[in-house]
């Protein structure tokens, strides 16, 4: 069947229902769950990402690192940075993609009939 496009990284590969990545090809997870348990995790300091705008440290846009924290998800294949969230400390990793695999196989079917009826 191939694979589908779902974000500038990701990819669903129909016939082995996993996640991978759009640029090495690496594959990450099962398509069924979060991709995220397949990729490299970072937390990056906010004092690095946010530093002070001024000399002045006490007038900054750095989030503070008591309510906030930096998380960044990897491709372990080719290092791209998939995504990145912020979250409060101590909050799961969230969840935010999820598809109905079997209508997007099905779909996908559709399409490659339609194809061959042209051709």
């Amino acid at each position: 069947m191939g694979k589908v496009r779902i974000t500038e990284y990701l990819e669903i590969d129909c016939d082995t229902e996993k996640w991978c990545c759009s640029r090495c090809g690496h594959e990450l997870y099962n398509a069924r769950d979060n991709y995220k348990k397949g990729c490299l995790v970072y937390e990056n300091p906010l004092e690095k990402v946010h530093p002070p705008l001024a000399p002045d440290a006490s007038y900054n846009f750095t989030p503070d690192k008591d309510f906030s924290r930096l998380i960044e998800f990897y491709c372990p294949g080719c290092g791209i940075q998939i995504e990145n969230e912020y979250l409060p400390p101590g909050h799961p990793i969230t969840h935010e993609i999820e598809l109905d695999i079997d209508a997007l196989k099905a779909r996908q079917a559709d399409e490659r009939q339609a194809d061959q009826r042209i051709s």
